[in-house]
């Protein structure tokens, strides 16, 4: 039985654009689709997406939860896109338990269905939508330590074959997404994602090293450039929190022309 999971942060793109034909999106799905070419195939995936935010952890417990289409101007054909998959009650009964062990206040919501950070990368990883879902909120405090902390009580989920994903974005200024490049946006941007490879594949650094640099992004060249709101990195935050350990693959690429990068652990 095989119940470490496998683990990936991934940038997720500009809202339903990667299903699109947006030619800014193409290296994701290149990307995404490779990813899913080395995983295991999981028996069920556990997501934390930057489109949640709730006063305490919650976690998505439906059987069959609808989508939610939390993007908006973009063409009529976005808001008729399908992903099908099943809820896991259990799962999410299991996830529950282990932050309330852990001291985490948390939830469950049956009610709430799957935002695009979500149904958007699984489209393009696991079109068949056969593996079963939950999602897991971020807590609105948006405290890095909090989110380290709530994958350490999530690490040692009892769950065959899982994949916890952490959909959100290692850049994520949007403003800067439609704004003409210049020399000092590039090397803000640039400088950033050097600084977060060297924190996620570096096994130099310690442990309690790593743990304090996630903690103390703030600090890192061309943070608050890359991120004027931490919530498209923080579930990056819950991965370390659940690995504890320098990620096994890292992929660095663009997204609509900058620079981007996923990390796995497995």
């Amino acid at each position: 039985m095989n119940t470490k999971p496998q683990i990936l942060f991934l940038s997720h793109g500009g809202g339903p654009m990667p299903l699109l034909g947006d030619v800014g999106h193409k290296e994701m799905i290149d990307c995404l689709q490779k990813i899913s070419s080395i995983l295991r195939k999981p028996s069920a995936i556990l997501v934390v997406s930057a489109h949640w935010e709730e006063k305490i952890p919650t976690i998505t417990s439906g059987a069959n939860p609808s989508l939610i289409y939390d993007y908006y101007g973009f063409p009529e054909k976005s808001y008729s896109i399908t992903y099908p998959c099943q809820g896991e009650p259990s799962l999410a009964e299991q996830t529950y338990k282990r932050l309330e062990h852990s001291g985490i206040s948390a939830k469950l919501d049956e009610q709430r269905g799957f935002d695009h950070g979500l149904f958007i990368p699984l489209k393009i990883m696991y079109p068949e939508a056969d593996i079963p879902c939950i999602q897991l909120s971020l807590v609105d405090n948006l405290s890095p330590a909090a989110h380290v902390g709530i994958g350490r009580a999530i690490q040692d989920l009892e769950y065959e074959n899982l994949l916890i994903i952490g959909s959100g974005f290692s850049f994520h200024n949007m403003k800067a997404f439609f704004s003409s490049e210049t020399s000092e946006s590039k090397t803000l941007n640039e400088s950033f994602e050097a600084w977060l490879l060297e924190t996620c594949t570096n096994s130099s650094i310690t442990e309690e090293e790593r743990e304090q640099r996630f903690i103390q992004w703030e600090k890192a060249p061309g943070a608050r450039y890359c991120h004027p709101r931490e919530e498209h990195l923080l579930p990056l935050h819950v991965c370390y929190g659940i690995a504890n350990s320098v990620c096994t693959k890292s992929f660095e690429l663009k997204i609509l022309n900058k620079k981007s990068s996923m990390y796995i652990w497995s």
